[in-house]
């Protein structure tokens, strides 16, 4: 990590290399997936009690605050750039030909911000969340509700199209971004509406046997796919049922995705060669991958102990376990009598089958252990022939994996992120999008000392963003009662500017700096090409300006027909 890693010579502060290999692969990068799963880690740590790492967990987020303004292939700040997976270590942008966009990055990014904004929130600096971390949470979560229904790149940075992780974690960030919003006065309503749209789309990843991992695509593959272990991981709630919707790690679905993904590797690696079903065995990526000769991964044998390790905290915080037509195979690997039903956790059969589990779990992490070398170091993959460490070494994520799999072995788990308000789908699915703002983080620095009275902020910068699909040559603006907006005088109203020019999800915007507490009566209107002026229908909007201590806020309005 930057500035001072060993094995990171010229990174910025905050800024996360994924490996110091720079041949065969070249992995000296920053990439947005990866830092934002290892700083998830580093926030869950620090709030445990390590507070040695709060400046670089400051740090980081000032990098990444830096970097969604960098222009990149992928785009600007509020034109897709924020999708771009990866950048130099000096904070510019990488040109050269990759698998963009990939729509994980800003999802992870703001689950990492949101665990930090927690932790300030409760220890009295609301006003440092409010001026340092919101502007670059908010642009994420601006960009998921955009995007969310459009294809990318798997987080193997190979597969075009939609990806269990990706959507997984999307829609975790917008509930947690909606209760973020709400904690700290600021609203978020495309959180709100998308995010049961995007948990319906996960629905669509279940084949009625096993988790398929990409949708939208003819690759020739099974579907088989770490990516499914590692979506469940991450959206993980120690606070959840085992809810089938969310594919919760003690859920039927996960358990007999497990399973199918785990079997699918016994046969095609040597160094798995006469191990059973129900113990543990080496797992790559997913059984038809060729990269670096198709080997297993540390990151993806740390995921099979860890999604185990998360269905026994479930279990024995529920205080029972459910056996299920779906996962009657997973649980008949340890119990070949076993029928389906609940077992309370009281009762002799629960006993053995979580031992067993446990031991099953248990047994992965024996494996990381013994395709590790003695000195610790952490490769990408290990050979599935002779188990040796292959491809780029020291890779980042891989410690990070190992370390996430320990803490729930101990029983150490992260603050629940809200599963139980948003685990049920709608019973209709709309691929429809919603739009936000995007806006530039000014706060470049973290202020010092202990919390203090938030200021009030006399005047606020208030953005107005307003649905309209609009045809060339025109251009909407925002008129009103108070001489900001021109007194209703059209000649001197505000003109506002587009995102998504020309199609139905057109939004307008435009940023007014209005003094706290104004209370005014607006309205929206649009000019044509040929110079007609025409106001929406409706009667007169009404907005006060907020009071507090943040000095932004957004209001999100349709066009009025």
């Amino acid at each position: 990590m930057g500035p001072s890693g060993s094995l990171a010579p010229g990174a910025a502060p905050g800024i996360l290399v994924a490996s110091p290999s720079t041949t065969n692969p070249n992995y000296f990068y920053t990439w947005t997936r990866d830092s934002a799963l290892t700083f998830k880690l580093l926030v869950d740590t620090f709030i445990a009690g390590n507070t040695a790492l709060q400046t670089d967990i400051q740090n980081y987020i000032l990098a990444q605050g830096k970097l969604q303004t960098i222009s990149n292939p992928s785009g600007g700040l509020s034109t897709g750039g924020l999708a771009e997976p990866k950048f130099y270590v000096n904070e510019t942008a990488f040109t050269g030909a990759w698998g963009r966009p990939q729509r994980d990055g800003p999802a992870l990014r703001a689950t990492a911000l949101i665990a930090y904004a927690r932790w300030l929130i409760s220890n009295g600096h609301t006003c440092t969340v409010d001026a340092v971390l919101w502007p670059i949470i908010s642009n994420d979560l601006t960009y998921v509700m955009e995007n969310w229904n459009q294809t990318g790149f798997d987080l193997w940075e190979e597969i075009d199209g939609s990806s269990f992780f990706t959507i997984a974690v999307q829609h975790r960030a917008l509930v947690e971004g909606a209760a973020m919003a709400t904690q700290i006065g600021q609203t978020c309503p495309g959180c709100v509406s998308q995010a049961p749209q995007i948990l319906c789309l996960l629905q669509s990843f279940w084949n009625g046997q096993y988790i398929t991992a990409n949708l939208n695509v003819n690759d020739g593959r099974s579907g088989k796919d770490a990516n499914t272990l590692l979506g469940s991981i991450h959206t993980f709630d120690p606070a959840a049922a085992c809810d089938a919707s969310t594919f919760q790690p003690c859920s039927d679905r996960a358990l007999a995705n497990h399973k199918v993904f785990t079997d699918a590797f016994r046969s095609i690696y040597t160094i798995n060669s006469g191990i059973r079903e129900g113990t543990a065995v080496a797992v790559g990526r997913y059984p038809e991958d060729t990269y670096q000769g198709g080997n297993p991964w540390y990151i993806n044998t740390a995921a099979a102990a860890e999604l185990l390790y998360d269905a026994l905290y479930q279990w024995n915080k529920i205080g029972s376990l459910s056996v299920t037509a779906t996962s009657l195979a997973f649980f008949q690997d340890f119990t070949p009598s076993i029928a389906t039903g609940s077992y309370a956790s009281t009762s002799s059969t629960y006993s053995t089958l979580t031992a067993a589990i446990k031991t099953y779990a248990d047994g992965y992490m024996s494996l990381f252990e013994e395709y590790t070398p003695s000195g610790g170091a952490l490769a990408e993959q290990y050979s599935r022939s002779n188990g040796a460490p292959l491809s780029a070494i020291d890779l980042t994520w891989s410690y990070a994996s190992f370390l996430t799999a320990i803490d729930r072995r101990a029983g150490t788990v992260p603050a629940s992120w809200g599963e139980s308000g948003g685990n049920t789908p709608p019973s209709t699915c709309s691929g429809s999008v919603a739009n936000g703002p995007y806006a530039t983080a000014t706060v470049t620095t973290f202020p010092t000392g202990s919390p203090a009275s938030c200021p009030v902020a006399s005047s606020v910068a208030v953005t107005f963003n307003v649905i309209e699909p609009t045809n060339v040559g025109e251009t909407l603006y925002l008129s009103g009662s108070i001489s900001q907006l021109g007194s209703w005088n059209t000649a001197q109203a505000v003109v506002l500017s587009p995102q998504h020019y020309g199609g139905s999800n057109t939004v307008w915007f435009g940023t007014v700096v209005l003094p706290a507490g104004t209370s005014f009566q607006y309205k929206y209107f649009k000019t044509e090409s040929s110079g007609s002026v025409i106001f929406e229908n409706g009667s007169n909007r009404a907005y006060t300006v907020p009071t507090g201590s943040t000095g932004v806020a957004n209001e999100n309005d349709s066009w009025q027909n």
